[in-house]
């Protein structure tokens, strides 16, 4: 069985050795990096299953990074691991399309039991082939690609599961509870800050066509639909 290949992006010599040790002691492949500037060329060389950023770094900050990242492939995993602990900071990194945010200081067991979440959901949208027609838009969960008159908008892998979810349950409330739990695993403030913010992009990628609306449904959820409104 191939090993997850993971790339680590971390400037303290210290935390880096530390973590490459452990996280390779359990079993994946490591690429070790000590600043942004060497983490994009050694992105760019490699093939990774899922990437681990230090946030303040010499050379190039952890953000600017990921924005990099996200240019070369929008569907690899990105996780930050940061001393920046303040609520704007992290809704910068889940803007950027990040899949888990970790401050410091680490703990290795919960660093290893986030990467495998991260992981299992990176794999379970490239191994079912689903898709769904929204108005005249055609979404391909799959792929994590949203088409439009042939034009397409690749998703990153939370935007596709959102998106996912809105259309399992399109005509109906789809519960904030449900989407925390099943997406973030989490129900605190910040989450639903960030889950806010991914609707809010979700609005922008599908406003080519007026038919589709997703709803706020203010203390209880979205619903999401895509019929003309009758005058």
């Amino acid at each position: 069985m191939r090993r997850p290949h993971l790339l680590l992006v971390e400037d303290n010599d210290t935390l880096g050795y530390v973590l490459r040790e452990y996280l390779e002691m359990k079993g994946y492949q490591l690429s070790l990096a000590k600043d942004g500037r060497a983490g994009l060329n050694t992105f760019r060389k490699e093939s990774f299953d899922l990437c681990i950023l230090d946030v303040m770094m010499p050379e190039m900050d952890g953000f600017t990074l990921a924005e990099e990242l996200r240019h070369l492939d929008p569907r690899v995993p990105i996780i930050f691991l940061t001393a920046k602990s303040l609520k704007v900071d992290k809704l910068k990194g889940f803007n950027l399309g990040a899949d888990d945010y970790i401050v410091k200081p680490v703990d290795e067991e919960e660093l290893v039991a986030r990467i495998k979440a991260v992981l299992r959901r990176s794999v379970n949208s490239i191994d079912q082939p689903i898709s769904y027609q929204i108005g005249d838009y055609q979404f391909d969960y799959s792929n994590q690609k949203l088409s439009y008159q042939g034009k397409e908008q690749l998703l990153t892998e939370r935007e596709a599961q959102l998106l996912r979810l809105l259309c399992q349950h399109k005509g109906r409330l789809l519960a904030r509870r449900h989407v925390l739990k099943d997406i973030w695993n989490n129900n605190d403030y910040f989450t639903r800050r960030s889950m806010d913010v991914f609707i809010s992009r979700l609005r922008k990628y599908l406003g080519q066509d007026e038919s589709i609306k997703i709803t706020n449904v203010y203390g209880s959820g979205f619903i999401l639909t895509d019929e003309v409104e009758v005058q």
